[in-house]
This record gives structure tokens, sequence and C-alpha cells, in this order.
């Protein structure tokens, strides 16, 4: 056998050589996906607002009306819905990453083709969902009663770690995905385990106060999530500074948040040359 043919097949780098390329792909492949996930459906893209709202009205029925569990909560059904939206984006996005690659292997098998492209078009997909989620959420809002502020200009210092986080967490599972197919059940389990250890449902206040600043210390999501709860619903909520242990302790989920992402962007960069011989 010749040392062509036994040569291995290497796919590309995750990020390509031409940055302007790599996101006018992202770009075109995202909306693509969107576009084609409401494909055939007779609301359209009204399930986008609609997913959300239904998953509300169920948990405020169940949570707020026979359990009683938010009616010490100020704003409980805002606060819902607000968590509902952030959250479901984080674990949607990276649901549908985990099998991104392997879905698209006729386009990462090329050689000239930047594999990060893929787990990122599914969050950009996810990105747009949120978008108009987040129009029906102020919606709500106004309409429940709450007045504007100006500290709902600062929500997209929310998202952008948000955001980062998503993308992270995207790479890391569709680049394991390739070699290990239990990524998807675990990642399963560990989504669920992640939305009732996260306050969506519940206020910071419900965690006992002994465990509350392990808890924001660990869990950025956890953190996102409250400083969202004091800049858009309730300005007298702890926030996540004060609720992680007030100062310099809020750098410590900080920095867990950019270790995940530093993971995420490693093990996809290690792992995209041997995707396409592992398809």
């Amino acid at each position: 056998m010749s040392s062509l043919g036994a040569r291995r097949v290497r796919g590309p780098s995750a990020f390509g050589g031409d940055l302007r390329r790599t996101l006018y792909l992202t770009w075109i492949i995202g909306l693509t996906e969107y576009r084609l996930t409401y494909l055939g459906s007779a609301l359209g893209y009204l399930w986008s607002l609609m997913r959300p709202l239904m998953l509300f009205g169920v948990l405020y029925v169940v949570f707020s009306q026979i359990v009683d569990f938010g009616d010490d909560i100020p704003n409980y059904p805002v606060l819902l819905l607000f968590n509902i939206v952030l959250f479901n984006f984080f674990t949607d996005a990276a649901t549908k990453a985990v099998t991104a690659v392997v879905e698209r292997e006729a386009i990462v098998r090329k050689m000239s083709f930047p594999g990060m492209v893929i787990p990122f078009a599914r969050v950009l997909s996810g990105g747009l969902n949120l978008a108009l989620s987040l129009v029906a959420v102020f919606v709500f809002v106004l309409g429940y009663g709450l007045n504007p502020r100006w500290t709902w200009l600062l929500l997209p210092l929310l998202l952008v770690p948000l955001v980062m986080l998503t993308l992270a967490v995207a790479m890391l599972l569709s680049a394991l995905y390739v070699r290990f197919r239990d990524v998807g059940p675990i990642w399963a389990v560990l989504s669920t385990a992640l939305f009732y250890g996260s306050p969506v449902l519940y206020a910071i206040d419900k965690v006992p106060e002994k465990y509350r600043q392990v808890y924001m210390l660990v869990n950025p999501i956890a953190d996102i999530l409250e400083q969202g709860r004091r800049w858009v619903i309730d300005p007298n909520a702890e926030g996540a500074v004060v609720a992680a242990g007030g100062g310099a302790w809020i750098l410590v989920p900080i920095a867990v948040g950019l270790a995940v992402c530093a993971l995420g962007v490693w093990v996809f960069n290690h792992e995209a040359p041997k995707i396409a011989e592992r398809l």
C-alpha cells in the first residue's frame, strides 16, 4: 500500500483560516437551520413564542397554583417566564449541538470547511429563537404591570456570558459525541439536573443560606439568572454579587465560566482534525 493510500483522512482545524468566511458560513447555516426548524408547521415561527409560553403555563399552574411554591416570591410569574426563556436557550442550543457534527458529516469532511461553524450555527439558530422569546417576555412584563427601568438596558451584559457559555458547551458536546455516543444520554440527564439545580423555578432565597454561596460560586447559570432577576424584575433582589458573597467572590463563578469556555474551545480544536476519520 502506498503512503498516500495509508494516509489518514483528516479534517480541517476548528476555526479555519479566514474569520470573515467563517462568520459568513455560521450566519448562513444558522439562519437556514432556523428556517428549517419550522418548515411545514402550520404555526411556523409562532412556535418560537409558544413553546416557552406553554412550558411557563404548565410550570406556573403546578408550582404556583397547586404547590404554592412561588407565593412569597415577588412577581413570580414574570420571574418564571424570564428564567425559562434564558435557560431553555442554553439547554436547547447545547442539546441540538450534540449531534450536529455527525449530522453534517458531508460538509465536515471538506478540507476547507472550519468545523466550529457547525455547533456555532446551532447556537445562532437558538439565539434567533431567544430574541423573539425575549420580545414576548418584555410584553408580558409590561402587561403584568412592571414599569420599565434603566437596568433593562444592562440585559446584554447577561446575554454575552450566557451565549459564550452555550457556545463552549456546544463545542465540547459536539466534539465528544463523535468519539463517545454516550454523550447524548449523559447530557440529557445533566441538563435536567441543571434545570432543577439552577434558580429557574425558584429564587436564590429558597436555597439555605449556609449553602447559598457555594451554590452561586460553582454554577455560572445561577449567577446569570439571579442578576437578571435584579436588573429586570425585582430591584430589591440580592443579585449575583451579594449572593456569591460580595466583592471579589463574584470572580469565582466568572472564572468557572471562563474555564468551561476554555475547555470547550480546547477540546473542539484538539478533536477537529480527527473528526473526519472517526465519522
